[in-house]
Order: structure tokens, then C-alpha cells, then sequence
């Protein structure tokens, strides 16, 4: 029985014996009877066969032989244990040619634009409001109409200035009554003082009521033309032609002579304009061409500078910069015809400074910055690239303009830049789909010749096995 104990003690893990001796060491004093014993020697059973089944060693030796036969695999894939794996092909470590896409420098003329972003702005912005005060009888517009000037868009009740008019009317039709009657007076008079009947005070004083009458005239018929004008007043018209907002006010609302709420706006919007900034750095040019009588065009593209919205002129300049900002203000004019510009819009200004003509030009996608500044690969032959210096002017997101280091018709490459350096070898390609993206791919998407020649072998191993 103590050989069974000493094997199954053996046979397992350290931790798990040394427990059980332990164990063993406590119940094996002359105070524990022969049950004691016996229960231990059968958990020691137990545990020796639960150890000797159990899966987590049938798993490791799994794991084992998986390991093994990966390995074997990777082997017959890299064409033997000791043939050691080939460099990624298209890339630095490679020997194989570098498939590159090339365009040829061109001459041709270069815009020079400067954007800025702009806000469209009505050229006149009226607040239509009423003279007079009464109560809104009626409204003649519909909100977002084309109005013209002197459209009628409104009427105030006019009775109360009608009859106004009537009064003023006929106090002027009263003093005229009465300045008749003072000139027959003075006519009167004049002939009996003539005659030596009346003395010459009395015909002086029937001179000077002539004389109050016609100022009293005047008066009146000043008061005919107020009442004249307020009656007029209660037709509200459109002051300019344009395009009418919404109405601010209902029929049967009160109104006050000048009040603070418009009944309506109404905005001019052809021709409308655009008013945008630019940095003072960039103010020589186009001072200089704009004092010289040029007209500079300007372009109206939308927020996300993709769609062209209008294009005009450059219409009038700032007479100041702007201290806090280092800028000065521009406004560009537009017909609007089509009213795509709409007041208060925001839109992208590129204002066409200069044209240069006849310049180098090159795709701006292969134009390259290093430590020794800007450079491009150039072609050398059909299958070398060579570092090219470079000067560069103006550019923008298609072409860079060169002034210095290349001429029209020198090859530059367009893609696979970043595989080469002076001197490598390269495979022009036609399109962009060929240049390879992942280190595995070649031209078109194909493998590489040497991974070709591994999976072939790995297959050949794999069918004699």
C-alpha cells in the first residue's frame, strides 16, 4: 500500500505532492485510526487518475503538433528550411523595377487667382415702412415677389386724410374770397384818393390787407399740399425694384408714421455684389492693374468651392486696412441674372490677378520637398529616374508653375514616388490601378514572380506528400 502511495506521489505535479504529504504527515498520527488512512489512499487514487486524464496535456501536444506542422508549411512556402524568404517586390529592398506613372512637363499659360471667402451683399436694402398712421386696409404683394419701383404694396385707410384735404381745401378757398374783395378795395380807393376824397392812410391800410391776404393764401394752399401728400402717403409704394421678403405686418394692424417694424424688405438683387478681403501681402498686383483702369474678374464659386455660381468684376476697393486684421475690403459686382447669388450667402471669391504665359508647367501630385529643398524623379531613358532640383512659382491643386530646372516635354513621375530614390530602376505604367498598393502585388494586381514560384513549390510538396 506505501508503494501505491510513493508512485501516485510521484506521478503528480509538485505543488499537488507536497499538499498531500502534508496532509499525510498530519493524519498519520498514532491518534488516527485505520479509516483515516484509507480514505486518504483513496483520494490519493482519485487524484492520480484525474491528473493522468486530464485534456489540458492532450491540448498542449495539439498545440505542439500544429506548431510543427505550421512550421513545416512555411517552410515548403519559402522553398526549404534553408532557403531564406525573398525581399518584397515594388518596394526598397527589391531588385525588380519600380512601376511608376509618368506625365511630360508642358507649356502653357498659368492664372494666378487669389480666394478669399466672401459675402454676397444686395447692392440697396430698403425697409419699407408707412409716413402716415392709420389702420392697414390692404396688401398688394405676395411675399418673395419681383416688385418695381412704384409698385403699390400697401394702403392705410385714407379717409382721415381725405378729409383733412377737404378742410385745407376750403380754408384756401375762403381767404381766396377774401383777398378778392381786399383788391377791389384797394382799387376803390385809389380812385377817390385820386379825386382827393379819402385820405392817403386809408388807402395804405387797404394795400397792406392785400398784401395779409396773399401770405394767408400761401399758407393755405401749403396745407392743401400736406394734405395732398398724407393722402398720398396712405399708398405705400415700392421706393426701388427688387425682391420682397416677408411681411411683417397683417391687414387691420394699427400703424405708426415711422414705426420701428417694416412692413416688408425689399432687396436689390441685380446687380448685387460680393464683399470679401485680401491680406495686404497680396495688394501690389492688384492695385497696380486696378488704378490702371483694368477690369479684374472675379469668380463667385459656392461654400464647397466645387460649383461656379457667378462671375463679374472687381467694382471698388476699401480706402483703409483693416489695423486688427492686416486686410483690405473688396467688392466684386455681378448681373445676377439668374439670381444664383443670394444676399447674405456665403461663397468663395477668386479673384484673377495676372496671367502668366507661356510657363513651364508640371502635375503639382509630382512635385516633391526634401532637406535640399523642392525636387521631382525625371526620366532617364525608358527605365531610370533621376533627382531633378528644382525652382517652382504659383501652383494650385493640378499644376505648379517651374522657373527653374525643367523644360517642356521632360518626363516626371505622377505615382510610386515614395518606392524611389536617384538612380532606380522603373517600369512605366499607363494607368494608376497599375501601381502596385501592398507589398505582395506587382503590375495589374498580379503576385510577384518569386511568390509564384514559392506557392507552386509548396503545391508540388504538398501533392508528393
Amino acid at each position: 500500500m506505501l508503494g501505491l502511495y510513493l508512485c501516485l506521489l510521484f506521478s503528480l505535479p509538485k505543488t499537488l505532492a507536497r499538499t498531500l504529504v502534508d496532509l499525510f504527515m498530519q493524519l498519520s498520527g498514532p491518534r488516527n485510526s485505520r479509516r483515516w488512512l484509507l480514505s486518504l489512499l483513496v483520494l490519493l487514487i482519485v487524484a492520480g487518475l484525474c491528473w493522468r486524464f486530464w485534456p489540458g496535456s492532450s491540448s498542449q501536444s495539439d498545440a505542439n503538433g500544429q506548431k510543427t506542422e505550421q512550421a513545416q508549411k512555411g517552410a515548403s512556402r519559402s522553398g526549404g528550411a534553408g532557403k531564406p524568404a525573398g525581399p518584397r517586390p515594388g518596394f526598397g529592398g527589391a531588385t525588380a523595377p519600380v512601376p511608376v506613372r509618368v506625365a511630360a512637363a508642358t507649356t502653357g499659360d498659368f492664372p494666378i487667382y487669389y480666394k478669399a471667402l466672401g459675402t454676397v451683399t444686395a447692392l440697396n436694402t430698403i425697409n419699407v415702412r408707412s409716413r402716415v398712421g392709420g389702420e392697414l386696409m390692404k396688401i398688394n404683394f405676395q411675399e418673395g415677389q419681383q416688385v418695381k419701383a412704384g409698385d403699390l404694396l400697401a394702403v392705410i385707410d385714407p379717409r382721415a386724410y381725405q378729409i383733412a384735404l377737404q378742410q385745407a381745401e376750403g380754408t384756401l378757398m375762403q381767404n381766396q374770397a377774401l383777398l378778392k374783395n381786399a383788391q377791389l378795395d384797394v382799387q376803390r380807393y385809389r380812385g377817390l384818393y385820386k379825386e382827393d376824397s379819402i385820405a392817403k392812410q386809408t388807402l395804405d391800410t387797404a394795400e397792406s390787407l392785400v398784401g395779409q391776404y396773399q401770405g394767408t393764401i400761401k399758407t393755405n394752399q401749403a396745407a392743401v399740399g400736406d394734405a395732398k401728400l398724407n393722402l398720398e402717403f396712405s399708398q405705400i409704394r415700392a421706393p426701388i425694384s427688387g425682391r420682397i421678403g416677408l411681411r411683417q405686418l397683417d391687414v387691420g394692424n394699427l400703424v405708426a408714421a415711422n414705426d420701428t417694424t417694416a412692413l416688408a424688405v425689399i432687396t436689390q438683387t441685380k446687380p448685387i455684389t460680393v464683399n470679401f478681403t485680401l491680406p495686404e501681402k497680396d495688394l501690389a498686383e492688384v492695385l497696380t492693374r486696378y488704378r490702371s483702369g483694368d477690369k479684374l474678374p472675379v469668380e463667385a464659386w459656392d461654400r464647397g468651392d466645387l460649383k461656379l455660381q457667378a462671375s463679374g468684376v472687381l467694382a471698388s476697393i476699401d480706402n483703409q486696412i483693416d489695423i486688427t486684421t492686416g486686410t483690405l475690403k473688396f467688392k466684386a459686382r455681378f448681373d445676377n441674372q439668374n439670381e444664383a447669388l443670394f444676399p447674405n450667402q456665403f461663397v468663395n471669391a477668386r479673384l484673377l490677378a495676372n496671367t502668366l504665359k507661356s510657363v513651364v508647367l508640371v502635375p503639382t501630385a509630382s512635385v516633391q520637398f526634401g532637406v535640399n529643398g523642392t525636387f521631382v524623379y525625371v526620366m532617364d531613358g525608358d527605365k531610370t529616374v533621376r533627382i531633378r532640383q528644382l525652382k517652382t512659382g504659383p501652383s494650385d491643386e493640378n499644376s505648379t508653375v517651374i522657373t527653374e530646372g525643367l523644360v517642356a516635354g521632360d518626363r516626371v513621375v505622377l505615382e510610386g514616388t515614395d518606392r524611389l530614390k536617384d538612380g532606380s530602376a522603373v517600369e512605366v505604367v499607363n494607368d494608376s490601378k497599375d501601381v502596385p498598393a501592398t507589398p505582395g502585388q506587382q503590375l495589374q494586381g498580379k503576385p510577384s514572380k518569386e511568390s509564384g514560384e514559392s506557392a507552386d513549390s509548396g503545391t508540388a510538396k504538398k501533392g508528393n506528400v
